[in-house]
């Protein structure tokens, strides 16, 4: 075997691997995107899929839409965090293998109040994928109570990066 794939082979066997995600847009009927999350590998498959590669450990916001010809069926969005081989995980849908579930929210009225958490955390000053895990299961279980949520600032992530620190 030559020196090349030797090294090449090497290589891929010391990164762990990636959790996939399955995008696909069809404009008008399925629409499926990534909101935020440091991508680690991307795949195209055709024109109108692709596939993007997440690191163990990186939180990601996953949105899924899709409509017919009287509308909308169905919109959703998840926040999940990678996990490595032989971690607990939930399966999700066009996710491979899976991911620990942070938040999971449907129907577009509710979509978009998550989006708009998703703004507030950027307008703090701080990238949604590194925002506390808390903060996103709080959002979700406000929103399934109906009830409004805290907004995330930079000095609740500064106690969250602490927290962090002490438990490492």
């Amino acid at each position: 075997m030559p020196r090349d794939r030797i090294a090449a082979a090497s290589t891929a066997a010391a990164q762990p691997p990636l959790t996939e995600v399955e995008l696909t847009w069809i404009e008008g009927r399925t629409e499926q995107w990534i909101r935020f999350g440091r991508v680690a590998a991307e795949r195209i498959v055709s024109r109108r899929k692709r596939i993007v590669m997440f690191r163990p450990g990186a939180t990601f916001a996953y949105l899924r839409w899709s409509s017919n010809d009287f509308g909308t069926i169905h919109s959703s969005i998840q926040i999940v965090t990678a996990v490595a081989v032989g971690e607990p995980h939930t399966a999700l849908p066009f996710v491979r293998p899976g991911g620990e579930i942070l938040l999971h929210i449907e129907s577009w009225p509710k979509v978009s109040r998550v989006l708009e958490a998703v703004d507030a955390v950027e307008a703090a000053g701080v990238d949604p994928c590194d925002a506390s895990p808390d903060h996103w299961r709080h959002v979700a279980d406000r929103l399934a109570a109906g009830m409004p949520f805290r907004p995330y600032s930079a000095a609740r992530h500064a106690a969250w990066l602490r927290r962090r620190a002490i438990e490492s």
